[in-house]
């Protein structure tokens, strides 16, 4: 109830429209106890900018797991958002429905990444600890770019020029993460700059990720900015035959 209520306050505060996705609870019972723990909760349901919704109306068709209905949800989401000139959209969202190991449901954590990078977009996903097994939620937290007890990985997508901007720190328990951010700049024409300057830390093994980039990219298309300790393990695992590495200080 804390979450959802710290939530709620902080996505209403910053003029966002809020989308709450209940599955253990209805969306009825979740905004009996919830109208009392928000202040202006009532006006804001009124005004369209609270809205809460069944897992059954977003994520499944005829009981089966649709990616592209939640997709497509979240889009339409963004686009009422902006007709009534709200900054984006908070989505929370009740992730039990995923319980008992659903089709693609991994998959689609990890591909809804590159909705975050577009900046329109903050959500959290909630996992039950009793209800999903340990090795279930290990995967779950490794594609999603933050989560408890594992290193913090933030992100944006770049227009001018065409890439990726990371910070934080990048390695094992959130090396999918970081996986599912580049995979969508494989296919994208021309040169991507991936701007790592502000990250902390990399790891060997996520390193690799970006010379995996580039190699499905044409060659000398894919740009990594970063400073002197990023530069030497990219060199370290000859990232550079196929990376571009443009060092902060010569950019």
């Amino acid at each position: 109830m804390a979450a959802t209520r710290a939530f709620t306050v902080n996505g209403l505060r910053r003029r966002s429209l809020v989308v709450i996705v209940t599955h253990a609870d209805s969306p009825e019972r979740t905004r009996d106890w919830l109208a009392p723990l928000v202040p202006g909760f009532a006006e804001a349901v009124s005004a369209g900018q609270v809205e809460i919704l069944s897992s059954a109306e977003t994520h499944f068709t005829d009981g089966a797991f649709d990616p592209a209905r939640v997709y497509a949800g979240l889009a339409e989401a963004n686009d009422r958002a902006r007709r009534h000139g709200r900054h984006g959209v908070y989505a929370l969202v009740d992730a039990s429905w995923g319980v008992g190991d659903v089709p693609g449901h991994a998959a689609f954590e990890a591909a809804a990444n590159e909705l975050f990078a577009q900046r329109w977009l903050a959500a959290v996903c909630q996992y039950d600890r009793r209800l999903f097994p340990r090795d279930d939620l290990d995967r779950a937290s490794s594609v999603h770019p933050i989560a408890p007890e594992q290193a913090l990985l933030r992100f944006a997508g770049t227009v001018s020029p065409r890439g990726l901007r990371v910070w934080g720190d990048i390695d094992l328990t959130n090396r999918p993460a970081f996986a599912s951010l580049l995979e969508g700049l494989e296919k994208e024409p021309g040169e991507v700059v991936i701007d790592v300057s502000e990250l902390g830390f990399i790891d060997v093994g996520s390193a690799q990720l970006l010379t995996l980039t580039a190699m499905a990219r044409p060659r000398g298309a894919t740009v990594v900015v970063c400073r002197d300790p990023v530069a030497r393990v990219l060199r370290l695992i000859r990232a550079d035959a196929f990376v571009v590495v443009r060092r902060v200080g010569d950019v």
